[in-house]
């Protein structure tokens, strides 16, 4: 008869690292992961155009915190105790070298998920930890400190259990959970791109510029970094990081805004003027076509002065006070009109689930069930795009697994 009996229901990355924890902090301890599924690890496999962004070169928990719209104080408490330096030495340690790339996520140097799922796998195997498939958990009843999971072929009793089932696009999706006494705070996608159908931008899609500012209209939602052009709109770390912090302002909007874009970043009025002004002293007889001082893309460069009707074969001394007027007020707040939204490729996120003050981040046990524990994105916590959703997922799923398992 093993010590303890542990139920991890959920077979993505916090419930694997969870299920692994928990082993290895009590090997005498059963451990089943149960998945609804037939597929575990998917995040793992598509992230970071299948490379698998691990986790970000961020080492400090007081920084690393900064990059979560929801849950950042609470999951600071979990970074104490697991760290973005103890994945790193977490996988390595298994034989996976990761890479810092110049926006410091950090990826497999194989560039190649499959390494860590691979690697996860193999610890799976190694502490014998089994794993049901296609099997979902149809309820969950607490009886005099043990917990009797409900499914379809009948009910197995636990003495712990750790949820690491993920979001829910429905709050029916956290319905069980509920029933327990939890509260949940109503889901909103987090990570998506901003639609366009009426933009003439789009038909630039592919052009990415290194460092805008985004803002939204009637918000307090200012954003920095790079910019890509899609064919439904805008992406990229700019667009995703406005996305993720104003997940519930814009939800309120029902997708419908308008946003500002400063192409040149945090450029000011005054610098930009006198870039201006000292391009026409010293470039003054060449075609604004021809020469285009700013760090955006030629054929967006000709976009951007069609739109404000400036001819491209105007040198650039004859465009007058009007000319840069218009020019300098194009390119620190061009306007475009966002109608929707569509999910980032398949990195799904929310910003919802499990209300934080009902869990110990120390622990990561339920303050309303004990015995039943929570880890990764089920939680109301989420990050911006670049390696910090996995990140809260390996700490919170590692002080899950080892609470559970004492």
């Amino acid at each position: 008869m093993p010590e303890k009996r542990i139920a991890i229901i959920g077979g993505g990355a916090a419930g694997f690292f969870a299920a692994i924890s928990a082993k290895h902090h009590n090997e005498n301890a059963e451990v089943t992961i149960y998945e609804k599924s037939n597929k575990l690890l998917s995040k793992v496999k598509v992230s970071g155009g299948g490379r698998c962004n691990v986790t970000h070169a961020c080492f400090k928990s007081s920084e690393l915190m900064k990059f979560y719209p929801r849950g950042n104080k609470h999951l600071r408490k979990a970074f104490d105790q697991f760290s973005t330096q103890d994945t790193v030495d977490w996988f390595e340690s298994r034989g996976v070298e990761l890479k810092t790339e110049a926006d410091n996520r950090m990826f497999p140097v194989t560039d190649n998920s499959q390494s860590i799922i691979d690697c996860l796998f193999a610890e799976v195997k190694r502490l014998k930890i089994k794993i049901n498939l296609n099997t979902q958990v149809a309820g969950i009843s607490v009886n005099e400190g043990s917990f009797e999971l409900s499914f379809k072929n009948g009910n197995k009793t636990f003495d712990r259990v750790i949820v690491a089932t993920g979001g829910s696009p429905k709050e029916e999706g956290f319905q069980w959970l509920k029933t327990l006494g939890h509260t949940i705070v109503k889901p909103v996608p987090s990570l998506f791109t901003f639609n366009m159908p009426n933009e003439p931008i789009k038909a630039f899609m592919g052009l990415s510029v290194p460092n805008v500012t985004v803002r939204v209209q009637g918000a307090k939602l200012t954003q920095s970094g790079p910019l890509l052009i899609t064919h439904w709109g805008m992406s990229g770390p700019a667009i995703l990081k406005t996305s993720a912090w104003g997940a519930r302002v814009l939800s309120d909007k029902n997708y419908q805004f308008m946003i500002h874009v400063n192409w040149l970043g945090e450029t000011k009025e005054a610098e930009l003027r006198s870039i201006i002004d000292s391009n026409i002293g010293s470039s003054g007889k060449k075609m604004l076509r021809n020469h285009n001082p700013f760090p955006i893309p030629q054929r967006l460069w000709e976009f951007l002065l069609n739109k404000i009707e400036l001819p491209l074969e105007k040198p650039w001394m004859e465009i007058g006070k009007k000319g840069i007027n218009k020019l300098a007020n194009l390119l620190l707040n061009d306007e475009y009109q966002v109608s929707g939204k569509t999910t980032f490729k398949e990195e799904f996120v929310t910003c919802g689930g499990v209300s934080l003050g009902e869990v110990d981040f120390k622990t990561m046990e339920s303050r309303v069930v004990p015995g039943l524990f929570y880890a990764g994105e089920v939680l109301d916590v989420d990050g911006v795009t670049g390696g910090f959703n996995f990140q809260a997922a390996w700490s919170t799923g590692y002080i899950a697994g080892q609470n559970s398992a004492q």
